[in-house]
């Protein structure tokens, strides 16, 4: 790792530009690289939504902020329609259309900050259109990726589906993907090759030629929870998590210190921001297992509204997970990448209620490295359910065991290390 490299002088410091767009677990992991960047001695800014702003700032980034709130949006009627629809790829048509508005809000400010860096690294929810800014400003990008997007033969899109329909399907099924994906950023690239003076050039041609091109793409993810797939272009690399930055001496609030101390280790409970109807059934449901499993609770708020109340249940906003987790004795969760990442660090079960789009693999990830002893989907959601899972997962000592052997693994893996030195690269020339 070339950390350190540009404060002795080696290297010029890059303004980095670091675009991303969507929910919290969409944003945290960057203010972990971007921290990383900053300590070589490189100059960044998040480009996301204004609510995130605070994440940034702690980090010790830049910041320049989007116009469009993704709490909001899934608060309007499309938004709470999209929560609503079934799974796949209907769902995944409705969001492509809600993207394109959105993103078509948000080109202006992209311009505008990529105006000020010298390199951009751009999130997949921003991939096209990052990159088609950059070439009219001549500026070197890279992509970083959180989920693994590609067209494979290894395993179906995982926006989609949660396992594999054999490897010719896959990769048709993933070819189909990135062209609905292309979809959201037509209108907004072609706007932004008319403002830069680029010739016209669709956007699945523009994808064609980033492939042709080999254009590198990080991503942040562990080798040992999903392999780079051996069919994978050149350029494609598996570089290891990036973690959210948490300040030094970050500490849980004095009472959750209390609820920890005053009994077993509890079971966490959270839906993250996925923005789900009837929260108080959803509550009372999750509540009903905990009981039933014979489990102290930490029930997540998040952006459903999850609320209960007990001496066995605390209900809790937003937390540190890095601090939280190593504490509980399982984590339920909606299994967005980032919330299972987190759970995995922590070396800690885990039993994944997936919702929507990629959770249904992650969450299938982590029954194959037997961390897990299954998914419980909330569309088959109920009390017996979630309680024979939990038990599960809080009796039998292999989950742990597992769980914590991978989280050493984990520590020893330097995923921000391979973005700084490629920026480094970048600065050196």
């Amino acid at each position: 790792m070339e950390t350190g490299a540009v404060a002795h002088g080696i290297l010029r410091a890059m303004r980095v530009a670091l675009m991303t767009a969507g929910s919290r677990g969409d944003v945290a992991p960057y203010t972990g690289l971007g921290h990383g960047l900053a300590r070589a001695g490189h100059e960044v800014t998040l480009v996301t939504h204004a609510r995130f702003a605070p994440l940034a700032a702690a980090a010790g980034l830049g910041f320049h902020a989007l116009p469009v709130d993704p709490r909001a949006e899934m608060a309007t009627e499309r938004g709470r329609a999209l929560q609503r629809s079934a799974t796949g790829v209907g769902k995944l048509a409705q969001v492509v259309e809600l993207a394109r508005d959105a993103v078509a809000r948000m080109t202006d400010d992209l311009l505008r900050a990529a105006e000020k860096a010298d390199v951009l690294l751009l999130s997949s929810s921003l991939a096209a259109l990052g990159h088609t800014i950059g070439v009219g400003l001549s500026l070197p990008s890279r992509g970083v990726h959180l989920q693994p997007l590609a067209p494979t033969g290894a395993f179906a899109p995982p926006v989609i589906a949660a396992g594999s329909w054999g490897a010719t399907a896959n990769r048709l099924a993933g070819r189909a993907v990135t062209a609905a994906v292309d979809g959201i950023f037509a209108d907004a690239s072609r706007t932004v090759r008319t403002r830069l003076g680029l010739p016209p050039l669709g956007s699945r041609a523009a994808r064609r030629a980033r492939e042709r091109a080999c254009w590198p793409v990080h991503h942040g993810f562990s080798p040992l929870v999903v392999p780079r797939p051996a069919d994978w272009r050149p350029g494609l690399t598996v570089d290891g998590y990036w973690w959210p930055y948490d300040p030094p001496g970050t500490e849980l609030p004095p009472r959750v210190r209390d609820f920890l101390a005053a009994g077993p280790p509890p079971v966490f409970v959270g839906m993250g921001s996925a923005t789900l109807p009837q929260p108080e059934r959803l509550t009372a449901t999750f509540v009903r297992a905990l009981r039933a499993a014979g489990t102290r609770g930490i029930v997540q708020r998040g952006w459903t509204g999850l609320e209960a109340e007990g001496d066995d249940v605390l209900t809790v906003d937003e937390l540190p997970h890095a601090v939280l987790f190593p504490h509980l004795a399982a984590v339920v969760h909606h299994a967005g990448a980032g919330t299972t990442a987190a759970a995995l660090r922590a070396g800690v079960p885990a039993v994944p209620v997936p919702v929507q789009f990629d959770a249904g693999f992650w969450a299938a990830r982590l029954t194959a490295l037997g961390v897990s002893p299954g998914p419980v989907p909330l569309r088959r959601l109920t009390a017996s359910a979630l309680t024979d899972a939990l038990v599960r997962a809080t009796t039998d000592p292999s989950y742990r065991t597992r769980a914590r052997a991978l989280a050493a693994r984990l520590r020893e893996e330097d995923g921000v290390g391979s973005v700084v030195a490629a920026v480094n690269r970048l600065a050196g020339g």
